[in-house]
């Protein structure tokens, strides 16, 4: 994934990528070192390096920042080893490793199971409290304590190098500060998303899953090595058993109570939704606007969770994602190619983060609770939340969208799926490679729409819209309760911005999927949230598709009919921090 998540090779449109050229440089010497470590009942080799700064020893004892890498790379990526140069620079302790079953690490991919990968992990803060060795003997001791074997120590890291660092707090207390950059909640959410349902299996996200399956799998190529605790069997060779079967249930189309069930335990086992209860290490949460793969409903969702059980949590969206979208440095955005801690917001807020619970200053300045990027206005905006819900709109049988219900005309609207995907939302992996790809697009009565009035000011959209929708799909009443969730009908919501001389700009992209649970019954869909400022003179348009290249889609042909009445029409609700529409 792009520079924190994939390897060298998909590093092109990235933030953390390339070498750092600190504001302030600091000289330190970098050892590499190897590890055996009991991990889920296997016994694993790990590779790290540890950077040392210059001055640092049991006289005088820097904090420690542990970082490894995002999916498909390794700590000599050229990205991951980016990060323990940056802090080593700045006077901190780095540990930088390869994660299980990547670079010369041992042992299969096991999606940061906090019972394998996090394990892992604590062994290697072990290390850096001076109570175990590395391989070779070397030991340290200029690391600073907490206790008895309680090292100072934070982590950092993007994607799947974001996720680790929820898995290992949640296994080892020890860990006093983590900073997840655009990583995940719920990985059943992201790969197969259900915007109205959790419980009931959602849209393949066929593009981004198999994209990182086939990444993982090759890795034996990638990095060729003799160790046999990296080959699983011939037909799941580099993932753990669960991880393939999980992929194959998705791939097959077909989902019976049974299989399904595990698919999901399996799923949530080893997403950070199933064991937030154990972290306790304050957490800066960073997610990418500009990203369909872990949107920014993910940030939220542990934001959220870690809040409501007292973890010290901060949240940040910025601009970039797993789909691109960094921003000029200049106008605030992290960047470590450019060195730019300093002088970005989202580094200045690292840097404040580690300084109040890696240093110990209390009089270090965290930031705000909850800071956007605004891409029609240089800086962040900033909140003591992430705003609600503020205004609800109509779905009018005549397609208009409305802001009261006397302006809702009674009438109906129809469309219906192809065979064939025939609305287009994006090309996943062009936005992580850096490739140009086509505009999203919908074909002709095989989606709904309805757009608002132009816009008589800007209007200001920061958070979930919500959509409550009622729909008739009589070919889905016949198979909806077959016992294969597969047979429930499958339709598309998403956020329009129309400009005035008729340009539709699909709002980063993001679509909600959604498997009807069912269509005798209305349902809620939260859509990705965005941060979007309809400009004056624009409409907002809401619309509801039978497909999208990027997802599985329905079985068979499903026409569907949205009625309404000015006593029972749909709604979609918007979180507005500035404006209204209508």
């Amino acid at each position: 994934m792009l520079a924190l998540m994939a390897g060298t090779a998909m590093a092109a449109p990235l933030a953390l990528a390339g070498p750092v050229s600190a504001a302030e440089p600091g000289a330190y010497t970098v050892t590499p070192l190897t590890f055996t470590v009991d991990a889920g009942g296997r016994t694993c080799t790990v590779e790290a390096d540890l950077y040392r700064p210059a001055g640092v020893d049991a006289g005088s004892p820097a904090p420690a920042v542990m970082a490894t890498n995002g999916f498909g790379g390794s700590k000599a990526d050229g990205q991951t080893d980016v990060l323990g140069k940056a802090f080593a620079s700045r006077g901190y302790v780095g540990l930088v490793y390869s994660g299980l079953g990547f670079g010369k690490s041992g042992c299969l991919i096991s999606l940061d199971d906090p019972r394998i990968d996090g394990q892992a992990a604590a062994r290697l803060v072990d290390f850096l409290a001076g109570t175990r060795a590395a391989d070779d003997g070397t030991r340290v001791d200029f690391v600073t304590k907490d206790g008895a074997g309680d090292p100072r120590v934070g982590m950092i890291g993007g994607s799947y190098g974001g996720a680790i660092q929820l898995a290992a707090a949640s296994v080892d207390p020890r860990l006093d500060a983590l900073v997840p950059l655009i990583t995940w909640n719920d990985l059943a959410y992201a790969l197969a998303p259900n915007g109205a349902d959790r419980a009931t299996p959602g849209v393949f996200k066929w593009q981004w899953a198999n994209g990182f399956y086939l990444m993982g799998e090759a890795q034996p190529l990638l990095s060729p090595s003799l160790d046999p605790s990296r080959i699983n069997s011939l037909h799941c060779l580099h993932f753990v058993t669960d991880a393939c079967d999980t992929v194959r249930l998705l791939n097959s189309g077909s989902f019976p109570a049974a299989g399904t069930k595990k698919m999901l335990d399996y799923a949530r086992s080893v997403s950070p939704a199933s064991y937030l209860d154990g972290v306790k290490a304050p957490t800066l949460l960073v997610q990418g606007q500009m990203d369909t793969v872990f949107n920014l409903n993910e940030a939220r969702a542990t934001y959220e969770k870690l809040e409501s059980q007292g973890v010290e949590t901060k949240m940040v969206w910025q601009s970039w994602g797993h789909s691109g979208g960094l921003m000029n440095p200049d106008e605030g955005e992290l960047d470590l190619a450019k060195g730019n801690l300093e002088t970005s917001y989202v580094g200045r807020r690292i840097l404040a983060w580690f300084d109040r619970y890696l240093h110990g200053n209390r009089n270090a300045d965290t930031g705000a609770e909850f800071a956007y990027h605004r891409d029609w206005q240089s800086g962040y905006g900033t909140a003591d939340t992430v705003p609600a819900v503020s205004q609800k709109l109509y779905l009018s049988g005549d397609g208009k969208l409305v802001d009261n219900t006397s302006k809702v005309a009674r009438g109906s609207r129809t469309y219906s799926n192809a065979l064939v995907p025939t609305s287009h939302s994006e090309i996943s992996l062009a936005g992580m490679m850096g490739i140009p790809q086509p505009g999203p697009s919908d074909t002709a009565g095989t989606y709904v729409d309805w757009t608002s009035a132009p816009l008589t000011a800007p209007v200001d959209l920061v958070g979930s819209p919500k959509a409550t929708l009622r729909v008739q799909s009589p070919v889905t009443e016949w198979f909806q309760d077959s016992g294969d969730a597969a047979d429930k009908l499958v339709l598309f919501a998403k956020v329009y911005d129309i400009a005035p001389d008729g340009t539709k700009t699909l709002v980063k992209r993001l679509v909600a999927p959604v498997r009807v649970p069912d269509v005798k019954r209305p349902f809620t869909v939260e859509l990705p949230a965005i941060v979007h400022r309809y400009e004056a003179g624009h409409r907002l348009q809401f619309v509801i598709a039978g497909s999208d290249s990027a997802y599985f889609g329905n079985r068979g042909i499903r026409p569907v009919t949205v009625t309404s009445a000015p006593d029972d029409a749909g709604t979609l609700e918007l979180p507005l921090v500035n404006g209204r529409v209508g």
